[in-house]
């Protein structure tokens, strides 16, 4: 026989959920403060962004620089930031993925709560 009646005890549960949400917190403070990089072109345009997604740098080669395509330099920053976007992302999912699925996002969410 389980002491309470077979209920789960709500405070634990509550802790639980409460550390989950302050690990979630750093992790995500982490990712703020965490840059990564992008390139395309070979390297003629690199895109710093942080690991939540915000553009912090553009570094352009001065050889993707012409006056006659700016097309093309468009392009090159456009899949920069892209690429640096997706590696990003790629850091969330390492970094937030495990959290998220503690706190609902595998489908083990507590019920009443709500994440």
């Amino acid at each position: 026989m389980i002491p309470g009646g077979g209920q789960p005890n709500m405070q634990q549960l509550l802790q639980q959920a409460q550390k989950m949400q302050q690990d979630l917190a750093n992790a995500q403070e982490e990712l703020a403060r965490t840059e990564v990089e992008g390139q395309s072109g070979g390297g003629l345009v690199k895109a710093t962004v942080t690991g939540s997604g915000e553009l912090r740098a553009l570094v352009i080669d001065p050889k993707a620089v012409d006056p006659e395509d700016t097309e093309t330099l468009a392009d090159l920053v456009v899949a920069a930031v892209q690429a640096a976007n997706e590696n990003a992302q790629a850091l969330q999912q390492q970094k937030l993925g495990p959290l998220a699925q503690g706190l609902g996002g595998g489908g083990s969410g507590i019920p009443g709560l709500p994440f």
